[in-house]
């Protein structure tokens, strides 16, 4: 859908434009060197403003175009699959049947089953983390509660840096395109002597960059931080589900309920029906 929104801005504005007889060859013969100096500045700035860290993860994160969210409904049914599993061998075992998982999580035969979780870095430190303080003896589901809040305003705080980052951009694209329009102005009062034709296209190409300026920030650079926005939401909701999930269970909740209050949780779009989800665990081996 966001492509077809892409094509749309594009074709209400250009189209729109010739159809009542506007001269297209000045805004394409304008834009190239308009767009450089808006986009180039603009791209300038937000390299000094942010930190090569916010830089990478912006460029890892643009997907978004074309992967909206972080995680679908096939994601979140592995990830409370894996839960169920965990809390049912922690349930039947105890704890410490949990350290060789744990300790070396990417080595671990129970989380290959489930290789998308295995695949994401920092959800399976995050999770290995609290099972190891949980396993050392430390079960107060206070206590952890607590501690999982604090770490995930961080995570929720570093997944939107993208999108914070981006519409600081966007803010500052129509003042640049101004500056664009001011030079072309510059230009054009340099050649004041040529006759009011010339004139006139001189100063049109200078308005394109005002133009130009607007419409990036307001029809692409904006509603890309947007979708940034959504996606690093999405992103923190899978971590939230890890931890509705544990400290239901640290509260006493049986494993297939534990898992049922994350479910609960869930965005609707995303969220597994009761009886999908309770068919997949039912279909799970037993941990080992």
């Amino acid at each position: 859908m966001k492509l077809v929104g892409i094509l749309l801005v594009l074709v209400c504005t250009f189209g729109v434009y010739i159809l009542v007889g506007g001269n297209i060859h000045i805004v394409l013969h304008a834009a190239p060197h308009e767009g450089a100096t808006i986009l180039g500045s603009a791209i300038g700035a937000f390299l000094i403003a942010n930190s090569p860290t916010v830089i990478k993860h912006t460029l890892k994160s643009l997907n978004c175009i074309v992967k909206p969210e972080a995680h679908n409904k096939d994601s979140y049914i592995e990830l409370l699959s894996m839960l169920y599993t965990v809390f049912k061998l922690a349930r039947t075992k105890g704890w410490l049947a949990m350290e060789q998982h744990i300790e070396n999580p990417h080595d671990s035969e129970l989380f290959k089953r489930f290789p998308k979780f295995a695949a994401n870095h920092h959800a399976t430190a995050f999770l290995c983390d609290y099972l190891r303080i949980i396993s050392l003896g430390n079960e107060d589901p206070h206590k952890i509660g607590d501690l999982m809040d604090e770490e995930l305003e961080t995570i929720h705080h570093e997944n939107m840096h993208p999108s914070h980052a981006v519409q600081t951009m966007a803010d500052g694209i129509p003042a640049l395109g101004i500056v664009a329009a001011v030079l072309g102005v510059i230009k054009t009062m340099a050649s004041i002597s040529e006759p009011p034709e010339v004139l006139g296209g001189m100063i049109g190409s200078a308005l394109v960059g005002t133009f130009l300026g607007v419409y990036v920030a307001y029809g692409f650079i904006g509603p890309t931080a947007g979708a940034l926005g959504v996606k690093g939401e999405s992103e923190t909701q899978y971590y939230r589900a890890i931890k509705t999930s544990l400290i239901a269970f640290l509260n006493g909740a049986a494993p297939q309920v534990a898992v049922e209050f994350a479910r609960k949780c869930l965005p609707h779009h995303v969220q597994p029906g009761f009886a999908e989800l309770e068919n997949k665990l039912n279909e799970l081996p037993a941990p080992g």
